[in-house]
């Protein structure tokens, strides 16, 4: 057994003082769906809802066994890291020092204070991240505390490869294919260490967050010019040092990209049919099935959920994209006659399945004619074929506007 596998296994006893190993479910909808056996890993079920207090124990744990004395833990996080160091604070009863964005929301800030209680102190310094874990890191110089990483951190990166263990000994084996929700790269590095090549593996990034795939054509961890924020718990500009040294070697084809709206549709899917709340980062791996669809039909696989931190104030917009990437929502700006029955003859152009979702008067743009801001809801894409070739006999012209991102910002 490799000394990676050895710690690995330490950690993860561990671990048993604090939480229960998280169930590893066999679910009917995704195997039947996909011709396989596929298991969600439900990381999303831990106190916290996600893994991410596995590498904060880990690393407190051995941090405090170098040096008893050591007494404060700081870390630098808007999200899932900060609700684990929390936890980890109370636990070990050490004074916990967490900085946050300004721009933080209430809601996670409530939870990381609810998780540490008396044992953490939370600052809000800084508009973005950088300025933040800027804050923390000078903390730290200037207090002699201990800096916990949320992902490049060879201790944390160990705690993290926990999932790994309890999937083998869950499941008897390692098993034929294995999905993982890629950020700093953690998790994935974690368990990658301790599988090594006895299973095959897919790396799945936010697309609008694709470090792991810019440091694989690079060679090297490269830092993104730009970021979309969505996938808030995996949407990381540069892959970690670390992280990525664990998981050289590995193919461009073995990295997916998951669009954002895509992931959405995912999330309602596992909301609405199996009563699973999921958040973006959370649905990555269930997510890159569709991608894989060809290369697990017969396996038996594991898909890591990775955390189910989600706040139901997101809900509307989740489903706003899952619709419009589904193809059963659009929206179009209308030239409608300046004319009485005008709308009457609009009214008539839809179908029985077709529901009005918005209807927004914007200007006239002729004596004669109005531009008019409609979104339109259908049970079924083929259903705008129809309306729009209706739209274009009543006489009216109208553009679509549901792809334009840049129109979309200003008006949608």
């Amino acid at each position: 057994m490799s000394e990676f596998r050895k710690c690995a296994r330490t950690a993860e006893a561990s671990m048993r003082s604090v939480l229960p190993a998280t169930p590893l479910q066999l679910n009917a909808h995704l195997s039947a769906r996909f011709g396989a056996d596929i298991w969600l890993k439900r990381e999303d079920l831990t106190p916290v809802r996600s893994y991410k207090l596995r590498g904060a124990f880990n690393a407190m744990r051995k941090r405090r066994a170098e040096n008893p004395d050591q007494r404060i833990f700081v870390c630098a996080s808007a999200g899932n890291h900060a609700q684990g160091v929390a936890f980890m604070c109370k636990h070990f009863d050490v004074a916990g020092v967490i900085f946050m964005p300004v721009t933080t929301p209430q809601q996670k800030i409530f939870k990381t204070r609810v998780f540490g209680d008396e044992n953490v102190d939370i600052r809000l310094v800084g508009d973005y991240f950088d300025d933040t874990l800027a804050a923390a890191k000078a903390y730290c110089t200037d207090e002699s505390a201990a800096f916990l990483s949320p992902f490049d951190d060879e201790d944390v990166i160990e705690g993290q490869a926990a999932v790994a263990v309890e999937v083998e000994d869950q499941l008897g084996r390692a098993p034929d294919h294995i999905i993982l929700p890629v950020g700093g790269g953690g998790l994935s590095s974690g368990v990658r260490s301790y599988f090594g090549d006895s299973t095959r593996y897919t790396f799945v990034e936010p697309a609008g967050g694709a470090s792991l795939a810019a440091a694989v054509e690079a060679g090297h961890p490269v830092t993104l010019n730009k970021l979309d924020g969505f996938v808030d718990g995996a949407a990381v500009a540069r892959i970690g040092d670390l992280t990525f040294a664990r998981l050289s070697g590995i193919a461009a084809g073995d990295v997916v990209a998951a669009s954002e709206d895509r992931i959405c549709t995912t999330m309602m899917e596992m909301l609405n049919v199996e009563g699973i709340v999921l958040e973006p980062a959370g649905a990555l791996a269930v997510d890159a099935l569709t991608d894989v669809a060809d290369q697990i039909r017969g396996k038996t696989v594991v898909c890591v959920v990775s955390g189910g931190n989600f706040d139901f104030e997101r809900l509307p917009e989740v489903k706003e994209r899952a619709q419009r990437f589904s193809g059963v929502k659009k929206y179009f700006i209308l030239r409608m006659p300046q004319r009485p029955g005008a709308l009457r003859d609009f009214l008539e152009t839809l179908g029985p399945e077709d529901d009005i979702a918005r209807f927004e008067y914007l200007k006239k743009s002729a004596r004669n004619f109005g531009s008019v801001l409609i979104g339109i809801e259908t049970s079924h894409p083929n259903n705008f074929d129809a309306l729009f070739l209706r739209i274009e006999q009543a006489g009216m012209t109208f553009t679509d506007i549901t792809n334009d991102e840049t129109l979309g910002e200003f008006v949608l």
